[in-house]
């Protein structure tokens, strides 16, 4: 219903994601750390939809879940400065969010048609829009006759190397094959993995979880 789950993975954290019984939709996003973050101690925030900083202007509605709009900021800490706005756009309105400059920021439609940037764009539903870093705000505006809906994410880029394989982000191939080494010998942040069973994850593998 609007909510928001910000987990911080750093040295190492297992967890299970199951769906919920009524049929949802939802958007999960996976923010890099910088190399002198990648080893903190995890940590989990999470906020209902009215506990969520929202605001709301000219026929425009956003929930901050991560950075500010309209002169309100969310409480969700993130390492990794960045923003995660949920606009809702009436039709007709119009607005300008301010970016820091050089931040990488794109848009991705979730409903109604929208126009982006100066170039005035029109992108329908279901498509991501990549800004150019060389200004401090992207305009939107919706010039259709149904209600617009889409998430803006900005977030200040590290400039550092990266290697990737499965679900970990590090630096360096050695730091990645070192990872997966701590990972299946349960050490450096893992030691709690060994006996972890997920409770919803085994019952809904054995057909009990709805029952």
């Amino acid at each position: 219903e609007g909510g928001v789950q910000w987990m911080t993975a750093g040295r190492g954290i297992v967890h299970s994601e199951i769906p919920g019984k009524e049929i949802s939709k939802g958007l999960q996003l996976w923010v890099n750390l910088k190399s002198e973050y990648k080893m903190v101690k995890p940590k989990y925030q999470e906020r209902k939809k009215s506990e969520m900083a929202a605001a709301e202007q000219d026929g425009v509605k956003v929930a901050i879940i991560a950075g500010e709009s309209m002169g309100k900021k969310s409480e969700i800490r993130t390492l990794t400065p960045s923003y995660y706005l949920d606009f809702t756009v009436s039709p007709g309105a119009s607005h300008v969010q301010s970016i820091p400059q050089g931040w990488t920021a794109f848009c991705y439609t979730l409903s109604g048609t929208m126009t982006f940037g100066r170039e005035q764009k029109t992108i329908p539903a279901h498509h991501t829009v990549v800004f150019e870093k060389d200004g401090e705000g992207i305009s939107f505006a919706n010039n259709d006759s149904e209600e617009g809906r889409f998430v803006m994410i900005a977030g200040e880029p590290i400039g550092e190397p990266m290697a990737q394989h499965g679900p970990f982000v590090m630096n360096t191939q050695e730091e990645l094959m070192q990872t997966f080494d701590d990972y299946y010998n349960h050490k450096n942040g893992f030691e709690n993995a060994k006996n972890w069973k997920s409770v919803i994850g085994t019952k809904f593998l054995n057909g009990t979880l709805w029952k």
